[in-house]
Formats: C-alpha cells, sequence, structure tokens
C-alpha cells in the first residue's frame, strides 16, 4: 500500500511540474533528438560526420544513438553558448581530466568553425592551473601534432582562421 502511494505522489509531482513548464510535456522523440544531433555533429565537423560515432554506431549502437540524441540533440545543441565557447570549453575540459582523444576532436571542430591555434595553446595554458603541468603537457603534444596535421593538409598555413559561425 505504501509503495501505490509513493506511486501516487511521484505521479501527482510530475503532472504538477509539466503544468508548471508545459514546453516539457511537448518532450521531442528520440528520432528528433538523433536528428538534432546528427546537425550538429555537421555544423563542426564541415558538412561531415564524425568517423567515431560511425564507427561507435556500428560497434556499440545504443551508445552512439544516446550520445547523438542527449550530449549533441540535447546538450549541445542548447541555445546558452555559442559554439566557439563550447568548443573552447570542451577542448580545456577534456585535457584537465587527460582526455586527449575527445580533446583532440574538440580541438578540431574548433579549428573548423575559427578558433585559432593561438587560442587553443591558451587553453591549454590555463589547464596548467586547475589539471597540472603533466595533462597540459599530454594535451599540448596532442594539439602540436594536430597542428602539424592541418598545415600539411593545407599547403603550411594553420588552420582555424576564419570567421567564427553560431549553432
Amino acid at each position: 500500500m505504501f509503495q501505490q502511494f509513493r506511486s501516487n505522489v511521484a505521479t501527482a509531482a510530475a503532472v504538477s511540474f509539466l503544468s508548471l513548464f508545459p514546453e516539457a510535456a511537448l518532450a521531442q522523440t528520440a528520432e528528433e533528438r538523433r536528428e538534432r544531433g546528427s546537425a550538429v555533429i555537421r555544423s563542426l565537423n564541415n558538412g561531415m560526420t564524425q568517423p567515431t560515432l560511425e564507427g561507435m554506431r556500428r560497434e556499440f549502437p545504443f551508445l552512439a544513438e544516446a550520445t547523438e540524441a542527449y550530449a549533441l540533440g540535447d546538450v549541445w545543441s542548447r541555445t546558452g553558448l555559442d559554439n566557439r565557447t563550447r568548443q573552447l570549453a570542451a577542448v580545456a575540459a577534456f585535457a584537465a581530466i587527460g582526455e586527449t582523444a575527445f580533446m583532440r576532436v574538440h580541438a578540431g571542430y574548433a579549428h573548423n568553425i575559427g578558433v585559432s591555434e593561438e587560442e587553443l595553446k591558451e587553453v591549454i595554458y590555463m589547464v596548467t592551473v586547475p589539471a597540472g603541468f603533466p595533462k597540459a603537457i599530454a594535451a599540448s603534444q596532442v594539439l602540436s601534432d594536430l597542428f602539424r596535421e592541418r598545415r600539411e593538409a593545407n599547403g603550411g598555413e594553420p588552420a582555424g582562421e576564419r570567421p567564427t559561425t553560431q549553432p
């Protein structure tokens, strides 16, 4: 009986919450969320899909769909920050926790939307304060490789020097 009471209270609370925020009652379908996430990737990756996400989709389809729908479709597509700020924050966060593979992906997106090499270097310098020199040094090495590869692909010119785009 107590469980039934708790269930009724939870239902009443949810209905009350939804009445305060009617837009929450219009939850979007998973497909709409995935489509929004896919659009985010294409906007950051020069119209292309993301190879890591596509590889994950083959081996771990649920994880890929959850990443695309939630991380990209729900969180990344929010309007509170522009793409430039999001990418700088992502580069800093991934560098600070030592996730240099993810940092590299987001540094590439940052280049794609106009963040310069010098700005990315400044982010890594900032990482030394909260995360320490070892994490910053590891991140700097990964960024150096990315910069070199991008310069080679760009005829020796640094990438990421074009104007910022919005979501």
